[in-house]
């Protein structure tokens, strides 16, 4: 949601160029959050023009009922909000039915203990850093002490543990020591800068191994 829309395939050859893991991919309805990214369209054309991983981020109502298109449209990952569907485990089944690799999403207002059921059904966990929706949004403070617990809990088992929303350097730097496999990177450390994403990209690996 943060890139150049005026040339996405151009966008998406930068990010492949400066060593981006794979691509976020933002999906919002308009009810669920307060604003609109990425159509179909959208997301069918990064797939094609990417030999990179992407990942779905579904924030929308009912994401049980369009799994299968957005698989179909060439996603790896598919994030969604377990709150936002009457049968979450079913669209963590669905998911995996369609080949795809099932994520459940951690908003700051969400108690870690309460999707306990879920962590040991999926293969990502993405914690927001911010209340979802917006990009630029401040990080609130308090996510860190999910962030923390959920290491624990997740102990010597595989799943992956990801944060979005305000991801500074410093944040990742503290982080990826601790435990966290990867960070969503916006406008807090990438996008709209008067650098390369492959400089920027290089200093926070830099950080990060330091």
């Amino acid at each position: 949601m943060c890139g150049n829309f005026d040339n996405l395939k151009e966008e998406v050859t930068n990010l492949e160029a400066a060593g981006a893991n794979r691509l976020h991919l933002d999906l919002m309805d308009g009810q669920y959050v307060p604003n609109f990214a990425l159509g179909l369209g959208d997301v069918k054309s990064i797939c094609k023009n990417t030999v990179l991983p992407t990942e779905l981020h579904m924030m929308i109502q009912e994401p049980g009922r369009y799994i299968k298109l957005f698989a179909d449209a060439g996603v790896d990952i598919i994030y969604f909000h377990p709150n936002t569907d009457s049968d979450p485990m079913g669209v963590v089944q669905m998911i995996r039915d369609h080949g795809k690799s099932p994520g459940i999403v951690i908003n700051p207002e969400t108690a870690i203990e309460s999707l306990r059921e879920f962590y040991f059904l999926v293969d990502h966990v993405l914690v927001m850093g911010v209340k979802p929706g917006n990009a630029g949004s401040i990080y609130l403070s308090h996510v860190d002490n999910k962030i923390e617990r959920l290491i624990k809990l997740r102990g010597d088992n595989k799943w992956e543990i990801m944060v979005d929303g305000a991801c500074s350097i410093e944040r990742m730097k503290r982080w990826s020591k601790q435990g966290v496999d990867g960070f969503v990177l916006g406008t807090s450390a990438l996008f709209g800068r008067n650098e390369s994403y492959k400089t920027i990209m290089d200093r926070i690996r830099k950080e990060c191994e330091q």
